[in-house]
């Protein structure tokens, strides 16, 4: 595989990525951004790819991150091979997320995070790159469904946090109850006055809270430069509050 490697949160990260094909973004940094976790938890990244989201947790807590128990696991075995390398201390599964696995039994992780396949098969068309094919939902059929397996692996109050399109909100809701509760809706919004496009989604397992849609964040200026905030997270590894 020819390969890059790219720096995150200002340098702090160095990633192997493929040049063609699946790459990261800034959702994963974003991602990654609002895990707030406490020392010794587990935490599990569903449809890891090359590591970006654990590996940014790991570089913004620093030496706080020796104590978590971090594993990702994904579908395609070589992107993990990069994702092993990025990051050594990291634990990856190869394993198919609507299978059981071992490593990755019910009930038992503080923290799942996922940013699932953001179409569904069929709808779009097939990149020309595995890599990428494979994580836009090249064979991924019920975003429901892939919503149901995360959470069954999260722990009693435990907490799922995911990214996604914001137009997939409501089967993202439906699909995390009743199992899940005290839901936080963090709206990203490419630049200011417009829709937002994309979410990050908070739910706990067994919670009774209400939902709360929060105010979100504007990424881009209207010039296309980001943000003060979002430079402040994107390169300067700042946590993003979406509890606020």
């Amino acid at each position: 595989m020819d390969v890059t490697e790219d720096d995150f949160l200002g340098g702090l990260v160095k990633l192997k990525q493929p040049r063609k094909g699946y790459r990261i973004t800034s959702d994963t940094v974003f991602l990654a951004a609002c895990l707030n976790v406490k020392k010794g938890e587990t935490i599990l990244d569903v449809g890891a790819g090359t590591g970006g989201i654990l590996s940014c947790l790991a570089a913004r807590l620093g030496d706080n991150a020796v104590s978590l128990k971090m594993t990702g696991v994904d579908i395609q075995s070589d992107l993990l091979t990069l994702a092993r390398e990025n990051n050594q201390n990291i634990k990856y599964i190869d394993g198919d997320i609507m299978k059981d696995i071992k490593g990755c039994e019910p009930n038992s992780f503080h923290h799942v995070v996922t940013n699932p396949p953001y179409y569904e098969k069929g709808s779009v068309t097939k990149s020309p790159y595995n890599s990428k094919a494979v994580a836009h939902g090249s064979d991924m059929d019920d975003l429901g469904f892939w919503v149901q397996r995360c959470l069954r692996m999260v722990r009693p109050k435990g907490h799922l946090s995911i990214v996604h399109r914001a137009d997939r909100l409501d089967d993202i809701i439906t699909a995390l109850k009743p199992k899940a509760g005290s839901i936080i809706v963090y709206p990203l919004y490419s630049k200011a006055g417009e829709e937002a496009n994309r979410i990050i989604i908070r739910a706990q397992k067994g919670g009774k809270g209400l939902l709360s849609l929060k105010s979100g964040l504007i990424v881009h200026k209207s010039d296309g430069k980001y943000t003060d905030t979002a430079e402040k997270i994107l390169r300067h590894a700042q946590f993003l509050d979406i509890e606020q």
